[in-house]
């Protein structure tokens, strides 16, 4: 043991060794004029090794880049500069052209000194690499300070957001698909932008409001909304109607009514108890939404559901649920609550015990129908767009789950023709439980794309809901059981149908392996341009996911601009993409006539900076990359939901109103049609 310890700690050290010694950097400073001073990296590399160049595309070698750690009285100046002897070959190992330097290399990265006193730290990060394939990363660090800069910047910070709007680096064609969003490589492509928005004075040029120009376009977008309020009631009514038929709910509807029956002489005055039963079930729900309303605010709901925690913390539960929905063990609140609360309702009388009633009915039966109402709850406060999302989930929900205790009050010889209690109410438990499994890996998924893990790609995703599904075939067809299974071998002609529909469905998933677009599964399955294994050539993808440099490049074009506002864990941006963007008529649009730009709001890398703004009166400070993308939204376009598409000409302003989710491929066609009109001279 102490042999391999030893191994191991020299083959550490001849690592760290080597990448010293076949890629060294040294550092120097170049004044170039009275404000711009240039930091020049240059590279000796030893025979039979190189360093890689800064533009690679995604998916290969690490690229090297220009990093910052502090930068005072000073900004960058365009992006990292290679010198000569750039070479460029078909790397078999990524499958792809890379480009790279041998024996020596050359990097400049032009620094513009903005006051008397300036100060830049950072380093450069590279990949140094043996030509039969070992790598080591490496890095060179610099620091640069001086007090011979201007006397006072350039110019006020007005001034030069000004500047920014009508003045902005020049930006290859070429260059446009291997663009980084944004980082620490120093490719802001007007970083004077960027300063105007960290001052918050971000109101000159493409960064400047124009929600009122949007307004006076009209449009129909207004009923989008009112479609968001239906859909969300309507999902959370569906889930009331799960709950409903689950073994601790369903058992319970007609004992409860036939004891409101009883309760009195009066038939009324039994309707009339189990009416208030019904309702106060509305108002225990009900109530529910309104805490998540009074906790968490849209914006707040918004940032929750991309957290890598909370989606863990998410995904763990859902595992548990369907373990417990499985069979392997019971999951119930504390028995002294539920005593506690029936022993109160028969303490007391009137409407106050009704309620009581009621609320028992909640917490027994929470081990069935908590995680239908967690899954709700997240579902509709990360995609409703609005802080009342919860709420009128939950009055869906709880008007489901009320709506049988009243009706079969009013008509109780509908009670003669319900179903039994029986093995078909296990049936559905664990039915329940193959979708907590599907769905636990949609929570995990968000939080991998959110912060970029590459753990569960698509592929991976497709096959783990291909076995999913199949197994749940399986299991409805009786091929599979589990431990609260009756014995019986025969197959209902329900289950048969919903054993066919599952097994077809896991068939229908697996062409996406081979990347098939799989409509159905869109707004679930992680993007396309996770798939690492695609057959289908058509992509449409945006070439830019950085607003400065699609617009810089728009500017030099000529070309109207699509925003996209988006994110990771947004599931109408994903609808919105496979149904509509892979249109033939509407990728020729986004593809030709449009710079197309996606911003994610989502995103969680860390920006080199924190830019501080203000907002509402008081100051807000961006960390990241999608808040920075979020903030844009609503100083500009006073939005906040996504899918959010917005049509703009070079210099920032609206060219249509905007488009929201609505996946009619002909309305969306003339919503880029009616651009193209205004844009055209």
């Amino acid at each position: 043991m102490m042999k391999r310890k030893i191994s191991f700690f020299l083959f550490c050290f001849a690592l760290v060794l080597t990448a010293a010694a076949q890629a060294g950097f040294s550092v120097s400073y170049k004044r170039v004029s009275p404000t711009e001073l240039d930091i020049v990296f240059t590279g000796k590399i030893d025979n039979g090794w190189h360093v890689y160049a800064t533009d690679l595309p995604a998916g290969g070698p690490m690229s090297t880049t220009f990093n910052l750690d502090e930068i005072k009285g000073a900004r960058l100046k365009g992006k990292l500069r290679e010198g000569s002897g750039r070479k460029t070959v078909h790397d078999d190992i990524f499958d792809m052209q890379v480009s790279y330097f041998a024996g020596t290399c050359t990097f400049t990265q032009r620094v513009e000194l903005t006051d008397k006193n300036y100060s830049v730290t950072g380093y450069l990060d590279y990949q140094a690499c043996e030509d039969n394939g070992a790598c080591v990363p490496g890095k060179a660090e610099f620091s640069t300070v001086g007090t011979d800069g201007p006397a006072a910047a350039a110019a006020p910070a007005t001034e030069k957001a000004a500047e920014a709007a009508s003045v902005s680096a020049p930006l290859p064609a070429a260059a446009a698909d291997s663009l980084p969003a944004i980082g620490g490589d120093s490719l802001y492509v007007a970083d004077t932008v960027a300063a105007a928005v960290s001052s918050g004075s971000a109101g000159a040029g493409w960064w400047a409001p124009v929600i009122e120009e949007l307004k006076a376009f009209g449009g129909d977008d207004s009923g989008v909304a009112d479609m968001a309020w239906w859909y969300i009631f309507l999902l959370g009514f569906a889930g009331g109607l799960v709950a409903l038929c689950t073994p601790c709910v369903w058992p319970i509807i007609p004992m409860t009514v036939s004891f409101f029956l009883k309760r009195s002489k009066d038939k009324a005055k039994g309707v009339r108890d189990a009416v208030i039963y019904g309702i106060s079930i509305i108002v225990i729900y009900v109530s529910l939404g309104l805490v998540i309303t009074s906790a968490f605010g849209a914006n707040a709901l918004n940032d929750l559901s991309t957290n890598a925690v909370f989606n863990i913390l998410f995904f763990l539960m859902l595992l548990v649920f369907a373990a417990s929905f499985f069979g392997g063990f019971e999951i119930t609140l504390p028995s002294s609550w539920g005593a506690a609360v029936d022993s109160k309702a028969e303490k007391t009388t009137g409407l106050l015990s009704i309620f009581l009633m009621a609320f028992t009915l909640s917490l027994v039966s929470f081990s069935c129908t908590g995680p239908i109402i967690g899954f709700l709850l997240v579902e509709v406060s990360t995609s409703g767009g609005s802080a009342l999302a919860p709420t009128v989930g939950m009055l869906g929900f709880a008007l489901a789950l009320a709506l049988p205790f009243t009706l079969f009050a009013l008509f109780p010889a509908w009670l003669k023709s319900a179903p039994k209690s029986g093995g078909w109410l296990n049936t559905v438990k664990v039915t329940l439980g193959f979708l907590e499994l599907a769905f636990a890996l949609k929570f995990l998924s968000v939080a991998d794309l959110a912060y970029g893990w590459h753990l569960l790609d698509r592929e991976t995703f497709l096959a783990l809901w291909i076995a999913l599904f199949a197994l749940l075939g399986f299991y409805l067809l009786g091929k599979i059981r589990f431990p609260h299974d009756d014995e019986s071998h025969r197959v209902s002609v329900p289950r048969f149908f919903l054993a066919l529909s599952s097994l077809a469905f896991a068939v229908y998933m697996i062409p996406g392996l081979w990347g098939a677009p799989l409509k159905a599964v869109s707004a679930f399955a992680p993007p396309m341009s996770t798939q690492d294994f695609n057959l289908d050539p058509v992509k449409v993808e945006a070439p830019f996911t950085d607003y400065d440099a699609g617009m810089a490049y728009a500017r030099q074009t000529g070309k109207p601009v699509v925003v996209d506002f988006t994110g990771h864990g947004c599931v109408n941006c994903r609808k919105m993409e496979m149904a509509v963007w892979h249109d033939a008529k509407v990728r020729d649009l986004l593809m030709k006539d449009y710079v197309l730009i996606s911003l994610y709001v989502d995103d969680k890398t860390r920006l080199p900076q924190p830019l501080v703004v203000t907002e509402n009166g008081g100051e807000v400070k961006l960390r990241t990359v999608g808040d920075k993308w979020s903030y844009l939204q609503r100083h500009k376009f006073g939005a906040n939901a996504q899918p959010f598409y917005v049509l703009l000409n070079a210099q920032g302003t609206p060219l249509n109103h905007a488009y929201t989710f609505d996946t009619d491929v002909d309305k969306f066609v003339g919503f880029l049609n009616a651009g193209l009109e205004k844009h055209r001279p």
